[in-house]
This record gives structure tokens, C-alpha cells and sequence, in this order.
């Protein structure tokens, strides 16, 4: 018996990492996925619009990023830029922390689900008391995502990483007028929040997902 449980133990430990990398390969994917609803969300609404979903700003304005590159542009909150898109005064408001009142035509742009427990969100949206947690759009791991808009409307986007001769992902600044991401299974951006997103030297990528690439 004590033979049968330990050959079973090493099985288990050989089989876990596998199994660890076939679920963080499926979270990726969903996070791709929610990262193009949020973009194409955000570009619907310039279309019927004419604007943005975000106040005037002289810098891009970014959502749910404080610190780093883009720490000097105009800082919004998730829920005011998901409240807009999901036309909060017209839906639920438990996962609402505010009406819409930019989207003056209450057009639903995107509709997330709810995450299954608020007070450890993940794969959706914010419910709940906490407002803290309350509308904000929460990736596979647990993270929110962070968006970056151009409210300057000059046709680009800040690269939080930078060009990718110096570690970044693609050109700096990015010909888009809306990027988003995720920091990934690590939560850090980059590789330990170093802001390189592919190593120019080793070709190492860190473990985010991003919108355009």
C-alpha cells in the first residue's frame, strides 16, 4: 500500500504542471477574448458617439493604471468607463456603481457576466456592497483590466511597455485609439513589473495578454 500511494503521489506531481499550464493556456484565450470585447465596445461607441466614453483630456486616459507610464496621463475608474458601455441606468443596478451619463441613448456596448463570488471577482464583473469591487471588469486571475483611450483623439494609444526594440509590444505609441491588457497569471506587468513585455535580449514574453498583438 505505502508503494501504490507513492507511486500515485509522484503521478499527481508530474500531472499538475501540465495541468496548470493547460488552464493558464485557456484563461489566456478567455482573457484575449474579453480584451476585444472591451476594444470593440469602446470603438461602437465613437461610432454612434462621435467621442469617447471618457472626459476631455489632453493625454490618453487610462483606467485602472496609476502607476508607471502611464501614471501621468487622466485617471478614470473602471466602473465609470464599464458603466458607460454597459448603459448602467438601464440595467442592473447591483453590479452598477453609477448611471451612464455619457451613453445618453442607453445603448448596451458589452455585457459581461457577473462574477460568481464578489468578494473574490474573477472572469467578469463586480457585484456587490464593495465598491472597491463594484463594477469593474475583472480578467481570469483576478486582476481588472486596464484600458488606455485616446481622449486626446490624435489617433494613438500610450505602449505602457515601450517600443519592442527595448522590451515593449509593438510601436510606441500605438496607432489605435484604444488598447487594453492583462497582467496576467503573475498580476505584475511585465515580467516582475519590470515593464518588459518581451525580452529583446533572451526572446523570454512575459506571461500578459494584449489587445493588439
Amino acid at each position: 500500500m505505502p508503494v501504490v500511494i507513492a507511486i500515485i503521489g509522484i503521478l499527481i506531481g508530474l500531472l499538475f504542471p501540465a495541468f496548470k499550464a493547460v488552464q493558464n493556456q485557456a484563461r489566456s484565450t478567455q482573457a484575449k477574448n474579453d480584451l476585444t470585447q472591451i476594444v470593440n465596445a469602446v470603438n461602437a461607441f465613437y461610432t454612434d458617439y462621435g467621442r469617447y466614453p471618457v472626459g476631455a483630456a489632453a493625454n490618453d486616459t487610462c483606467v485602472n493604471w496609476t502607476v508607471g507610464p502611464c501614471g501621468s496621463q487622466q485617471q478614470i475608474s473602471s466602473d465609470a468607463l464599464f458603466n458607460e458601455l454597459r448603459a448602467c441606468a438601464a440595467t442592473d443596478t447591483t453590479s452598477c456603481s453609477a448611471a451612464a451619463t455619457l451613453n445618453a441613448r442607453q445603448i448596451v456596448y458589452i455585457s459581461p457576466p457577473s462574477v460568481k463570488d464578489p468578494n473574490s471577482p474573477k472572469s467578469g464583473m463586480g457585484t456587490g456592497s464593495t465598491s472597491i469591487n463594484r463594477g469593474r471588469y475583472f480578467d481570469p486571475w483576478g486582476a481588472p483590466y486596464n484600458v488606455v483611450i485616446d481622449s486626446a483623439y490624435n489617433n494613438t494609444c500610450v505602449n505602457i511597455y515601450g517600443n519592442q526594440n527595448v522590451g515593449g509590444a509593438g510601436v510606441a505609441p500605438i496607432p489605435q485609439g484604444v488598447v487594453a491588457w492583462s497582467n496576467g497569471p503573475d498580476l505584475q506587468v511585465g515580467t516582475n513589473s519590470d515593464y518588459i513585455y518581451k525580452n529583446p535580449s533572451t526572446g523570454a514574453q512575459s506571461d500578459d495578454v494584449i489587445s493588439w498583438q
